[in-house]
């Protein structure tokens, strides 16, 4: 094994020397972790994970490399990645890089060779805090100093969002779609265009004016990274939006179309991340088994002053994982029903949204109709 050249230094003092994998540079983020035993290259390119250290508890990591194809977004933004064994010789014909070099041309650092169990379990009992990836041999004061000096970014969301609108047309077109754009997964997209929608993905800030103009049939409120309380623009613009048209929300809109209603957020010990949270239809009574990737959940007591309903549950500690308001055609889950790779349990959802749109164009139709014989 390499010689250590850089470690992992956490807040609480504790250190984890290791090999560099990716970027040489000092890097200081959340450190948290995910069970997937497949998808890094997605959980790479996710911007819900901007500015975080993602511990990898699966032991072995890049043994199918990189492939051009299965990036979430052009540019990631993830603060570093942590891994047991990085490995050097993928063995898959689609794979164009390895994970090395993917880290170093996206200049993320990542370090390998430590007891990433160990560091699971630390964070599973003291909660998620902040870390440095700095050279092995930086004094502990100087990178906790580099910790305590470097400021939490409230404006993750601005970071990634796109900064002007962009379209994502499919064939056979039946719906205009427009996504609001608070860190967007490229799978969300496909999956609405595989159902027929011309997507418009516009920045999280464009307001419900010009979103109108584009006569959409639809709206979606994207994942993203962050407290939801941070993105006052988004919560308005649902509040703007709710009654005139179906509205559809993933994990960070789950959370803003709740607090659009009037409900309350709170941030989890250490966050649901990883490709096997079972999750109950509390109309179905099916479980499903999802991806998930949060920090911060809805309080059910908050729901029920509210115009939602809870629709789905988390059977491992009870959070809120759906709610809706029927009347209104709004919708939300916290997991990810697009998740690549992962289950496919609640791809479902699309569909819903599909049908959601459906009828309300028949309801508009019907008013119009009706309003056209009253005044006849």
């Amino acid at each position: 094994m390499k010689d250590a050249d850089v470690k992992l230094v956490l807040e609480n003092g504790m250190e984890f020397p290791g090999q560099s994998c990716g970027a040489r540079r000092n890097i200081v983020g959340e450190v948290v972790f995910n069970t997937s035993m497949v998808g890094y290259q997605e959980i790479l390119s996710d911007p819900s994970y901007t500015n975080q250290i993602v511990v990898m508890t699966y032991p072995l990591i890049g043994n199918y490399g990189i492939t051009d194809d299965d990036f979430e977004t052009k540019a990631p933004t993830i603060g570093g990645m942590v891994m047991r064994e990085c490995c050097e010789s993928p063995s898959n014909f689609r794979y164009t890089k390895t994970m090395t070099e993917t880290l170093e041309e996206a200049n993320i650092p990542a370090i390998s060779g430590i007891d990433t169990r160990r560091l699971t379990r630390i964070i599973r009992d003291e909660g998620c805090m902040r870390a440095a990836i700095v050279p092995v041999d930086t004094p502990i004061e100087e990178a906790l100093k580099l910790i305590e000096d470097t400021p939490i970014d409230k404006k993750v969301v601005a970071k990634v969002s796109c900064k002007k609108r962009w379209f994502s047309r499919t064939p056979n077109q039946k719906f205009n779609v427009v996504a609001i754009d608070c860190g967007i997964k490229f799978n969300i997209i496909r999956s609405l265009n595989k159902r027929g929608c011309n997507v418009i993905i516009v920045p999280y800030n464009m307001d419900a004016e010009q979103i109108m103009a584009f006569k959409p049939d639809g709206i979606f409120i994207s994942n993203g990274p962050g407290d939801p309380e941070d993105v006052p623009e988004v919560k308005n613009l649902v509040k703007k939006l709710r009654g005139k048209l179906p509205i559809f929300g993933i994990c960070l809109g789950h959370q803003i179309i709740s607090l659009a209603f009037g409900g309350k957020t709170y941030k989890l010990k250490f966050g649901h991340r990883g490709a096997n949270h079972p999750v109950k239809n509390m109309q179905t009574g099916k479980i499903e088994i999802t991806s998930q990737n949060h920090n911060y959940a809805v309080r059910p007591e908050s729901i029920r002053d509210t115009d939602l309903e809870i629709t789905h549950l988390n059977l491992l500690d009870g959070t809120v994982e759906g709610v809706r308001n029927k009347e209104e055609h709004i919708f939300s889950v916290q997991y990810h029903p697009e998740s690549a790779p992962g289950p496919q349990d609640s791809g479902y959802l699309f569909d819903i949204f599909i049908h959601e749109m459906e009828d309300h164009k028949k309801e508009t139709e019907a008013k119009k109709q009706g309003k056209e014989v009253k005044n006849a």
